[in-house]
């Protein structure tokens, strides 16, 4: 049977895995608030960079880190918190690497929704794929400008990548999966997504 609480579900992982992707596919069958950090924050932060005079797609440098990181996922979290407050489920997109690592964050955000584990549903969904070489052919596919620094600078990029981030919520293994997304996207692997979210 279908769990009816609401859903809190985040789509982590590195760039180029298909988070994005694997999370529209799932909005088709599943009415959500859609939040992809890159859209909540892009404009604002490309404006931003280039007023200092910094490249727009750059999201690997200090100032980035120091300045504007925090605020496109700050951002993103406020409405993510007015959408549960106001009984949405809601889709979070983005690889959240250091919230992930805060245990207290997603009970933070529960309870500032007036909500707890208890009334909301929190799953995890780490999409991942099985080697570097398919990331960085994902990345070379997707041709989007931001991806420039990481594929001129691959080889210190691939080194930091960690295809499954550390999850220190106190959340069961069971709210959490790892989805390998190499290879085509099919519906029976859609509907495994489906079936995990849905608590089938």
């Amino acid at each position: 049977m279908q769990n009816s609480k609401q859903k809190l579900v985040f789509f982590v992982g590195v760039a180029g895995t298909g988070k994005t992707t694997v999370a529209r596919k799932l909005a088709e069958r599943m009415q959500a608030a859609f939040l992809d950090r890159d859209t909540v924050g892009g404009r604002f932060v490309e404006k931003i960079l280039e007023m200092n005079g910094l490249d727009v797609n750059d999201r690997d440098s200090d100032f980035y880190k120091k300045h504007l990181r925090d605020l496109e996922y700050d951002t993103t979290k406020d409405i993510c918190i007015e959408n549960l407050a106001a009984g949405q489920s809601v889709f979070m997109i983005s690889p959240f690497t250091a919230e992930l690592k805060n245990r207290a964050w997603i009970d933070e955000v529960l309870a500032a929704a007036g909500k707890s584990r208890e009334t909301v549903d929190v799953k995890v969904i780490v999409v991942a794929l099985k080697d570097m070489e398919t990331q960085k052919e994902r990345i070379i596919e997707r041709q989007t400008e931001r991806d420039t620094w990481k594929l001129d600078h691959w080889d210190d990029f691939k080194h930091r990548v960690q295809f499954v981030p550390e999850i220190n919520w106190d959340i069961p293994a069971s709210s959490i999966l790892v989805f390998d997304n190499s290879g085509d996207l099919t519906e029976e692997k859609v509907d495994s997504v489906y079936r995990f979210v849905a608590g089938e």
